[in-house]
């Protein structure tokens, strides 16, 4: 570690030229997923199945929002969701059928330091737990670590949230600590879990996620032969 004229340690040197960029991609394709930004024209009527009546009432216990009653409430919501500079909001797509079944943002972006959070992560239950729901995250990853150049990846959620802390540790991100009574929603308390993921980490991420995705660890029903955390230990 660095030492100073005064003897003090200090942190390692950055090369600084210049912010990160500001995300405004339109589409991510991937082997099974694509990820387009959100549009209330393209994607409601769909979306309608993740954020409607007939969505599991237990995937609003952490979220902010409820879901919605009707079409018209649901367009409304993505009309503002649309809109928003931060969060941006992307729709995930199946690329074989072309249906979205879920979104998630990137928020809190902060181009002078290049940090930015992954947030506001709403799947279908259809999404949940298949490899189109890994691959959105290594798209959202590899754009934001090689395409607009941040240094530091951010995903946050209550501590209660198991299944959000769980999903945080599987994709690569590491634990940093809890921030106690740091937000209030829906009338309780909120204590955060901040994870993080490093540029300088994301090459190792990056290929532990394509060694995932290759179409042979999969077999005919989708089901995965080896799990991601299988080949972090064999590239170990």
């Amino acid at each position: 570690m660095p030492v100073n004229e005064f003897g003090q340690r200090i942190g390692e040197a950055v090369t600084y030229d210049g912010p990160a960029v500001f995300p405004r991609v339109e589409r991510l394709e991937g082997r099974y997923t694509i990820l387009e930004t959100l549009s209330t024209q393209k994607h409601a009527k769909d979306l309608f199945a993740v954020y409607g009546p007939d969505s599991p009432r237990d995937m609003w216990t952490y979220l902010f929002q409820e879901p919605v009653e009707t079409l018209e409430e649901l367009e409304k919501l993505l009309e503002q969701l649309e809109t928003s500079t931060d969060p941006v909001y992307y729709a995930i797509l199946d690329k074989v059928s072309g249906k979205a079944l879920g979104t998630f943002s990137l928020m809190r972006i902060d181009q002078a330091n290049r940090v930015i959070e992954v947030g506001g992560v709403t799947y279908s239950s259809a999404l949940k737990q298949t490899r189109q729901a890994t691959e959105a995250q290594y798209l959202l990853a590899k754009y934001v670590f090689e395409d607009l150049g941040y240094r530091r990846y951010e995903w946050k959620c209550d501590q209660l949230n198991e299944p959000s802390r769980k999903a945080a540790l599987r994709l690569g991100f590491t634990f940093e600590g809890t921030f106690r009574q740091a937000v209030i929603y829906k009338g309780r308390t909120r204590d955060t879990d901040w994870f993080s993921m490093l540029d300088t980490e994301w090459p190792a991420r990056k290929a532990r996620f394509e060694n995932w995705l290759e179409p042979d660890n999969f077999d005919e029903e989708g089901q995965q032969c080896k799990s991601l955390r299988e080949f972090e230990e064999k590239m170990a």
